[in-house]
């Protein structure tokens, strides 16, 4: 039985790991004619590459449900075409046994998925952001195409270009009064973390007085900010590209500010809810090839695959804007596709068996 289990868990993992590098090289490709049209006498063709190689990881997490689905229907399709699973089933080889020996392998993939989500790719994709802002200029102005916005208190923050070290380049802050009228603007064109401050360098201040302004420029000027630079780090990336960890602690930072976490908590639950939907994909997967696809085509079965992928995709990308708009659980938007997809597997398995 052990060598059973290797020969279909190799099989899945096999056609698994070959879709993941084509959609992953699809994937690439489009973002870099993508990134393409960036480029500039500062942000040059090498820059492109690094920045698609830098955010291959994340995508590599992104795809991976998609990719353990058609890779199953094509790894166990292939053993159907070949009348391998007749034979295994007239042997006394049960469903169940067949499903456990494809969900061993699975169980690596999740843990690899994981890590990488946890470890790899928010690292990579913070560097790839950071290096791209300054290829394109964190300059000596407010850059309107990238870099971030952030509120603390009375005061806006908007920073061109944050580094890995925690280096800010293009830091520009507008601070209001009560009834929004804005007291100073300020721009400094670089900041560095200092213990339990920022240090601002080549600060530019503009004070708006009843009827005139003022201006004031200073070499350096302490400037207390609530951020850390990990909390910074976070913030730069969207929510889709943090990690778990990074997740948790920057809701619960906008919580103690007063502000809008419904995104973030979507983001946390999507990506610690992500083993189980691609298991659930997976089952659908197996009952799919012990019920209709039994005795289609490849192209057959990679198209139904892929619509099945695409469908579940565009219900849950539906609900969990719905639930931010409508105000329901993000939890119940992720596990709700999940479940069906589960239940319905659960059903055609039954079914078969």
């Amino acid at each position: 039985m052990d060598k059973l289990d290797r020969y279909i868990g190799s099989s899945v993992f096999t056609a698994i790991v070959g879709v993941l590098g084509v959609i992953l090289g699809l994937a690439s490709l489009f973002a870099f004619i993508d990134e393409m049209s960036d480029v500039s006498d500062t942000y040059t063709l090498v820059d492109v590459l690094s920045f698609v190689l830098l955010t291959a990881p994340r995508r590599v997490y992104d795809m991976l449900p998609m990719a353990a689905l058609i890779g199953c229907l094509i790894g166990l399709g292939n053993l159907a075409s070949a009348s391998e699973l007749t034979i295994m089933r007239a042997a006394g080889v049960s469903i169940a046994r067949i499903v456990w020996a494809v969900m061993k392998p699975m169980l690596v993939l999740m843990l690899v998925g994981v890590l990488v989500g946890e470890y790899v790719a928010p690292t990579t994709e913070n560097i790839a952001q950071a290096n791209r802002s300054l290829a394109q200029g964190s300059g000596d102005a407010q850059s309107a195409k990238h870099g971030l916005w952030h509120r603390q208190g009375d005061e806006f923050i908007h920073v061109n270009s944050v580094q890995p070290d925690g280096v800010l380049y293009g830091v520009t802050r507008y601070r209001f009064d009560d009834q929004r009228h804005m007291l100073t603007s300020s721009f400094a064109k670089r900041a560095e973390f200092d213990k339990d401050h920022w240090q601002l360098s080549e600060v530019t201040t503009t004070l708006f007085h009843d009827g005139s302004t003022e201006i004031v420029t200073l070499p350096v000027e302490r400037w207390d900010l609530a951020l850390s630079p990990q909390l910074l780090n976070t913030v730069v990336m969207e929510p889709e590209a943090l990690s778990i960890s990074g997740l948790w602690n920057y809701i619960h930072y906008l919580a103690d500010q007063g502000l809008n976490n419904g995104r973030y908590w979507l983001a946390f639950w999507v990506k610690a809810l992500q083993p189980l939907v691609t298991a659930a994909l997976v089952l659908i997967a197996i009952s799919f090839i012990f019920g209709p696809l039994r005795s289609v085509t490849l192209g057959q079965r990679v198209f139904t695959g892929v619509l099945v992928g695409f469908t579940f995709r565009i219900v849950q990308d539906l609900l969990g804007p719905s639930s931010l708009v409508f105000g329901f659980s993000p939890l119940f938007a992720v596990l709700v596709p999940a479940g069906i997809c589960a239940l319905a597997g659960i059903w055609l398995l039954r079914r078969a068996g």
